[in-house]
């Protein structure tokens, strides 16, 4: 897993406005069919894992936990624990990417 990879087309995400951020937006999203993708921060509250992998599984979302808080913060450019992929194109890149 190229994790410089991962981070830098997340911050190309960012840009083209293919992202929701935050806990509560990402789950509306995930809820609406709308999140492909998610990443949640490894260091966030084990009530905020839990809730987000939760849902993802739900709805049969795919969710990452691999990435800090800090790690996630600094590719999109705003403090954020919870990120959500809107675009099935990135989806299907950060899926590739993960598997290696």
């Amino acid at each position: 897993m190229d994790k410089e990879k991962i981070l830098s087309l997340l911050g190309l995400a960012m840009r083209a406005g293919k992202l929701v951020t935050g806990e509560e937006l990402t789950i509306g999203d995930i809820r609406s069919n709308k999140a492909k993708f998610v990443f949640v921060a490894s260091d966030a509250s084990e009530n905020t894992r839990k809730k987000i992998k939760d849902k993802c599984s739900y709805y049969n979302v795919p969710c990452n936990e691999t990435f800090f808080q800090a790690e996630l913060s600094h590719a999109i450019g705003k403090t954020r624990m919870v990120i959500g992929i809107n675009d099935q194109g990135f989806a299907k890149k950060f899926k590739e990417l993960i598997k290696g």
